[in-house]
């Protein structure tokens, strides 16, 4: 079920260089994040706590960033906060990961439900993090039988303020159905610039949301299905936030599957990308698979970026990329011309 719709990655080349005029030691695929220095630029997004399951992923997640100079995100923490009990399961995190990049997550229901400066730091020094995703899960609250859609714009006006004395950046965080042009523009206007687009492509929490919904015998569950498609794919996302605020810092996620798909998500616009379900299914598997996992992703990101003739990430926002399909034609449907959009995603505006 986790890939009922496409990212349209597959319609994003890269340029091949037979001769790229460097060697593969030279490669550099180190990038700094919110201050913290990542080996490679990906992470692995929120997705665990609460449960003691899930605080055994978030062990051995943590573990792995720690030993790889990777990041990664915890599941909400609004479980922790009303339930102190399970704290732990988030609070392991940090102390197994001291270097790491570590981001803090809470859902934005929450706000419009009275959460204020006080539970965001409380939620941020949890495991000392360095920024905190703000999700937005209006498609999955909308089907889900115990649901909280309340999406009223005043959320915003309360994360401003809550900004301002935070002490750490807020990122406007998806779940799957992506960011868009309208979206990222309007979440600017109100200071924000930090975004990960979670677009369509990976994991659809409405189709979640649907068999939870025939398991109870719910109306709701065809609604669903209906809207089983519904979203941006991963690469329209990006290329929309990125076309909206050019200076905007993009973590590319939603069905990020390998190191390819995750260069490709950066050669289009994305500044990292980031990645859920392998890491979870390798996790499950032990540390070791996971390692393996986390390997294969980081070589395969540095062999893209060797053979397009690139040194280092900056070298390689440079390169050309080709956008064909669907994502071309989405692009033309929103008025992005690929010349405009070039000129923005190389910074040559």
């Amino acid at each position: 079920m986790e890939r009922y719709t496409s990212t349209l990655l597959e319609d994003v080349r890269l340029i091949h260089q037979a001769m790229p005029g460097i060697d593969f030691d030279e490669v550099s695929t180190e990038v700094e994040v919110f201050k913290k220095k990542l080996n490679a630029p990906i992470i692995i997004t929120g997705m665990s706590g609460g449960p003691e399951e899930a605080g055994k992923l978030n062990d051995i997640l943590s573990r792995a960033v720690e030993e790889l100079g990777l990041g990664m995100g915890v599941g909400s923490q609004r479980v922790a906060v009303e339930h102190p009990e399970v704290r732990h399961t988030f609070e392991i995190v940090r102390k197994n990961a001291p270097h790491a990049l570590l981001l803090a997550n809470i859902g934005a229901p929450q706000v419009e439900k009275g959460y204020g400066l006080k539970q965001f730091q409380e939620i941020v020094q949890m495991i000392e993090a360095d920024a905190i995703a703000v999700h937005f899960n209006a498609a999955q609250e909308v089907f889900q039988p115990e649901g909280e859609p309340a999406y009223n714009i005043s959320i915003l006006e309360k994360l401003r303020d809550i900004q301002k004395d935070l002490g750490v950046p807020i990122i406007i965080k998806e779940t799957g159905s992506g960011i868009s042009l309208e979206t990222a523009q309007l979440m600017n206007r109100y200071g924000f610039k930090y975004f990960d687009v979670s677009g369509q492509g990976g994991t659809s929490w409405i189709v979640m949301e649907m068999i939870r919904d025939k398991r109870r015998g719910l109306w709701k569950a065809k609604s669903a299905e209906n809207f089983a498609d519904w979203g941006l794919p991963t690469a329209a996302s990006i290329v929309e936030v990125r076309y909206a605020v050019p200076d905007a810092f993009i973590i590319g996620s939603g069905g990020i599957r390998n190191g390819l798909d995750a260069a490709k998500a950066i050669a289009l616009g994305a500044n990292i990308a980031g990645f859920a379900l392998p890491a979870l299914r390798n996790a499950f598997a032990g540390y070791e698979k996971l390692l393996e996992f986390l390997k294969m992703t980081m070589f395969e990101i540095k062999a893209a970026m060797f053979l397009t003739g690139s040194r280092n990430i900056a070298e390689f926002k440079q390169r050309p990329v080709l956008i064909f399909g669907r994502l071309k034609e989405w692009m033309e449907e929103r008025e992005i011309s690929l010349s405009a959009f070039n000129r923005v995603r190389t910074g040559k505006i």
